[in-house]
């Protein structure tokens, strides 16, 4: 079914089929040196240390939560039942990995008008066994970083970033995905730059890049350079180094494809942010005061990966209601991200705890929903929106 108004669309450009073309020339496909020169140039443009690209934004959760149990770190340093506060509201690979590695799983409620963790409910929810906080910038949408880091100042705890949903959104000039020890993105297809499939994990913290490169390819030392923190000191023979490996490791290697086409996409990450933000200015200034609905409220500068449009407490509409509205007009649809992730069945397998009640993940679960936003003018969808 085609849309007038879908969720997203490609950005590629002569640029991107021309980079594959290179590739596909080359014979080299598997993760080589473009897949390297775009981890140095995500790097540069987060101004982060390094950068680990991998095939999807799942996978990068997964490294960066394996890779503080491998730690020599005592402050980073996690064990099976430590506990990690999220938001309730995420996409399901945040919260899979810290089952997948015991951790206890502390689900605090979202604010109703941000959408990201609530911060009186995340100041009450810690406690001396909290280890670390997962944050989630969603939808585009920084958290309030300042007011977190009062929150944890001083504590033995210590923050991550899922920021899958926020490429090139800033908070204080600085990006998300950059506050934290590590931050996560992704370039799937319908995210703020595309590699068809991919994802990165940046850092500032030389030993966790050291384990991340490890990780990503079998747990072997291979991609290690010759003094670093997993083994020490790499032979001097790279024979003896083709096969030895030092940690359980996966492997979730992007392919040599997915690094051409991210750079040349990083090219176009400026402007595609800024047209999602004019477009986000404009959705403010149609919807801010409708009577029906409430749009997501800006932290900082939000780069939009679409547009939220939940119920307002009180109204008449349904959501049911609001579908067919929005159908009508010719809109692709989705719940916002999973809704209120801790009622799915899957969370009986989780060692987990629900701080307080969810009052606002349940509320958007069943009264919210996101259209698309896009890296060019849609004026035509302001207009829809403006007429519900």
């Amino acid at each position: 079914m085609s849309f007038k108004f879908p969720l997203a669309t490609s950005s590629w450009g002569d640029e991107e089929i021309d980079a594959m073309q290179r590739v596909i020339a080359s014979g080299m496909f598997s993760m080589g040196e473009k897949v390297r020169e775009f981890e140095s140039l995500f790097a540069s443009y987060m101004k982060s240390n390094y950068c680990v690209m991998v095939n999807s934004g799942s996978s990068a959760n997964l490294l960066a939560i394996a890779a503080l149990f491998y730690t020599n770190n005592s402050k980073y340093r996690l064990k099976r039942g430590d506990e990690v506060i999220v938001p309730a509201v995420s996409w399901s690979t945040t919260y899979y990995p810290l089952y997948q590695y015991g951790l206890k799983i502390k689900f605090v409620d979202v604010d109703l008008n941000t959408l990201n963790i609530n911060i009186e409910q995340l100041e009450s929810a810690i406690t001396d066994k909290t280890r670390a906080i997962f944050l989630v910038n969603l939808l585009g949408n920084p958290n309030d970083f300042r007011k977190i880091e009062e929150i944890i100042e001083g504590k033995d705890i210590f923050l991550l970033e899922d920021n899958c949903e926020s490429m090139g959104a800033t908070y204080n000039n600085k990006q998300t995905g950059t506050f934290g020890l590590m931050g996560t993105f992704s370039s799937f297809f319908s995210h703020h730059i595309s590699t068809m499939e991919g994802g990165m994990i940046v850092t500032d913290d030389e030993e966790m890049y050291h384990i991340l490169l490890s990780l990503r390819a079998h747990g072997w030392t291979r991609n290690l350079p010759k003094k670093n923190h997993v083994s020490g000191c790499k032979s001097e023979d790279p024979f003896e180094e083709s096969f030895n490996f030092v940690l359980p490791g996966y492997n979730v290697r992007p392919l040599e494809l997915e690094g051409a086409l991210g750079c040349e996409q990083l090219k176009r990450l400026p402007t595609i942010v800024e047209e999602r933000q004019k477009n986000g200015r404009l959705l403010q200034d149609a919807m801010t005061n409708h009577p029906d609905i409430l749009i997501q409220q800006e932290i900082g500068n939000s780069s939009w990966f679409g547009f939220s449009l939940l119920i307002k407490p009180g109204s008449s509409m349904t959501r049911t209601m609001l579908l067919e509205k929005l159908k009508e007009l010719g809109f692709e649809c989705r719940p916002i991200v999973a809704g209120n992730f801790a009622k799915n069945p899957v969370v009986k397998y989780f060692n987990h705890v629900i701080h307080g009640k969810l009052s606002s993940a349940e509320y958007i679960d069943k009264n919210g929903l996101f259209v698309g936003n896009h890296h060019y003018p849609i004026p035509d969808a302001m207009k829809a929106l403006r007429s519900l």
